[in-house]
């Protein structure tokens, strides 16, 4: 779902509970502690309750720790263990599932996706036709950024079957290969494949293909499968107004093979280690145990679909080329292959990032939605282990969070001193009260209850608020839920006879997060018959 966003907090270091007795660990390395005083600035500076960090080097992990507390306020600390949503991070153990399955033989990367899910349709007939596993999994359809996760997110009540059909309705905005825009409901649809060819559901095989063969003992395909008794599950905080707001139940289960995996920084090197060692995770006598082939490792570390590089990168970072993989971002960077993702959901943020040439590799898990915290900590982990000169770059991030909000609340105003604020509405609130529908999406309700305007998603529980008159037949709807950050324009488009032909949404403020895709809706009345 979320890219980045940012924010503050202290930190307690993590001290043992056996007694004051026992001895201490050894001293950390210059690199580490460089890191670990980095961590503490970080969640000062950005207002996060708690963070786990781990780095792998040449195969040892050189640090598995946790900082700070489960929840605001509270006394539980966040330890190597914690359990935090990886989101997006789960994308490049879709891709291995399936890279298994190719060196199985069960498919191989150009299976066509209508040969295992013949009802896969999309808005083109040739594009359906021709769509392959690679496909799902680069980012490459020819959908909108985003398209469709309104299906998905916040939680619905929508099938993955719903979302299969719903594919087609959604609108083409570029020729298929052509450009990159992210896209979860092709790692949906890629859980459905893993489905299809094992015969049990995607939780099931990740558990068992992955996280047992690893001993990740922890990791979880969802939130709703962590057991009961283990209570060492970070919550999800997002700010608002300057105040921290602990959010909950939003935890992206509808994403499953996209993005739904909790995890901690002991068990995510487990699986850093398998990547960096290109699937190899141990040995039984002579013979080499795999989660895929070194072949299958190339395969989804290969370049698939480019990003454009701004100029900035290439001077500063000597970055030349970016794109998306299968499953990863892949880039250089000051002469060395970086291969990373990040992955965000309400509240919480990750990221991954490993340099193969360098066998470097660290994970980031947060509990605060503070993408300038993960950046600032994997750029200064990226600093010290490749030597590269020195930088603050949490005082670097902070300065860029200061920008952000600055525009942020600037264009806010800007559009709200650009209503017609004389203008009213050109129809009694009466006539705007109506059951509405979509295509790909389904039912929208309006009503009215008290002399104002209500809006319910019929799909989404979360996505309920009021309209507010913005001018003449646009409204905003403000969301119940403040921590959502998502309020849209509601636009009522007429017919000539006066009565409402079609409804169109936009998000009010352009940092709204991608998956709000309400600017692809189009809300027909719904007939009676």
């Amino acid at each position: 779902m979320k890219l980045s966003y940012s924010w503050l907090y202290a930190s307690v270091l993590f001290i043992t509970t056996l007694g004051v007795a026992q001895a201490a660990d050894k001293a950390p390395s210059s690199k580490v502690a460089k890191v670990e005083s980095s961590v503490h600035k970080a969640m000062a500076a950005f207002q996060v309750p708690g963070i786990a960090v781990a780095i792998i080097k040449d195969n040892e992990v050189v640090l598995s720790k946790g900082f700070g507390v489960l929840k605001h306020g509270s006394q539980q600390k966040v330890n190597a263990d914690t359990l935090f949503g990886v989101a997006s991070n789960t994308k490049a153990m879709t891709a291995a599932l399936l890279a298994g399955l190719v060196d199985e033989g069960k498919l191989s990367w150009k299976t066509k996706v209508i040969d295992i899910i013949p009802e896969f349709q999309l808005p083109d007939a040739y594009v359906t036709r021709e769509f392959t596993i690679i496909d799902l999994l680069s980012h490459n359809s020819g959908l909108g950024l985003g398209a469709g996760d309104l299906m998905i997110w916040p939680e619905t009540t929508l099938t993955n079957q719903d979302v299969i059909k719903g594919l087609k309705h959604l609108p083409q905005v570029s020729s298929f290969r052509s450009e990159f825009a992210y896209d979860n409901l092709m790692y949906v649809i890629a859980g459905e494949i893993i489905a299809k060819i094992t015969g049990k559901p995607w939780h099931e095989v990740i558990q068992s293909r992955i996280f047992d063969k690893l001993g990740m003992k922890n990791t979880r395909a969802k939130f709703s499968l962590i057991p009961d008794n283990n209570k060492n599950v970070a919550r999800a905080h997002v700010p608002l107004e300057g105040k921290l707001h602990v959010v909950g139940g939003n935890f992206l289960e509808k994403f499953s093979s996209a993005g739904s995996v909790a995890s901690s920084v002991n068990d995510m090197s487990l699986w850093l280690k398998a990547q960096l060692s290109k699937g190899k995770y141990g040995q039984d006598g002579e013979q080499d145990l795999r989660l895929f082939s070194t072949q299958q490792s190339r395969e989804m570390w290969q370049a698939r679909t480019l990003l454009p590089v701004p100029e900035r990168a290439t001077v500063e970072d000597k970055t030349h080329f970016t794109a998306y993989a299968l499953g990863w971002f892949v880039k250089d960077y000051h002469g060395v292959k970086v291969v990373q993702h990040t992955g965000g959901i309400l509240g919480m943020v990750s990221k991954v990032v490993m340099v193969p040439e360098e066998n470097l590799a660290m994970v980031i898990l947060t509990n605060q939605q503070s993408g300038f915290a993960f950046n600032a900590l994997s750029q200064q982990i990226l600093t010290e282990y490749l030597e590269l000169p020195a930088k603050d770059w949490v005082a670097h991030y902070a300065a860029q969070q200061q920008t952000y909000n600055a525009e942020k609340q600037s264009d806010l105003a800007m559009q709200a001193s650009q209503a017609d604020k004389d203008s009213t509405p050109s129809l009694p609130l009466t006539s705007y009260a109506q059951t509405y529908i979509d295509n790909w999406y389904g039912e929208i309700v309006i009503s009215l209850e008290n002399n104002k305007l209500m809006m319910q998603f019929a799909n989404t529980p979360a996505l309920h608020g009021s309209l507010e008159h913005y001018q003449h037949n646009t409204f905003i709807v403000r969301w119940d839920d403040r921590t959502l950050e998502a309020d849209a324009y509601v636009n009522f488009n007429l017919n000539t006879d006066g009565s409402i032909n079609f409804v169109s949404m936009e998000a009010v403020s352009n940092a709204t997060d991608f998956s709000f895709d309400f600017h692809d809706l189009t809300l027909k009345p719904k007939v009676s018959h």
